[in-house]
């Protein structure tokens, strides 16, 4: 069953996070360096997990790892580690909390040298899966095409988050600006 459908079939009442994320977030821009690295870091923590058991911890993550702000993320040292290997509230894997640290201090260069994280993103856009899995292995830790892949859909600059005849797939392609929706 694709995401669509599956999140069609959920029942209004806001049980599951997956509603809410697939007619809100799913395939929509994001502007704001902070909230692209949370999803990053979402992604990277759903390895091998489902995505259902990130989106409800997602607020427990955000808490635990500074709100998301990259500048404190990246500043994060032993102690810190310990922290999160510690804390239920996270997905308590060394790989993935060491590449949430050295992926945020990849993303404070980042925004020396572009600007910003968006704008090192933009500067990027438009090219195919391939190139962008490229471009991330070379940049961040713990991207492979599966996570690259579902980072860039989720944030609208790679197209798929919605099938043609889905109703939010025309809202999510509205809220992106023209050049993004390829």
């Amino acid at each position: 069953m694709d995401y669509c459908t599956f999140a069609h079939s959920l029942p209004d009442d806001g049980s599951n996070p997956n509603k809410h994320y697939h007619d809100h977030l799913y395939g929509f821009p994001i502007a704001d360096d902070n909230e692209l690295f949370g999803r990053l870091l979402l992604e990277i923590n759903q390895a091998g997990l489902s995505w259902t058991l990130i989106l409800q911890r997602a607020e427990g993550i955000r808490a635990a790892y500074a709100g998301f702000d990259i500048a404190a993320v990246a500043a994060f040292g032993q102690a810190e580690r310990e922290r999160l290997l510690a804390d239920p509230r996270v997905i308590r894997n060394r790989r993935k909390i060491d590449a949430a640290i050295h992926n945020a201090r990849q993303i404070l260069r980042l925004q020396q040298e572009s600007g910003s994280f968006k704008s090192w993103l933009d500067s990027h856009h438009p090219q195919d899966l391939p190139a962008w899995v490229k471009l991330f292995r070379q940049t961040f830790q713990f991207t492979g095409p599966e996570i690259v892949c579902e980072f860039l859909v989720s944030t609208g600059y790679l197209k798929g988050a919605h099938r043609d005849d889905c109703p939010v797939a025309a809202q999510a392609a509205a809220a992106n600006p023209p050049w993004q929706r390829g």
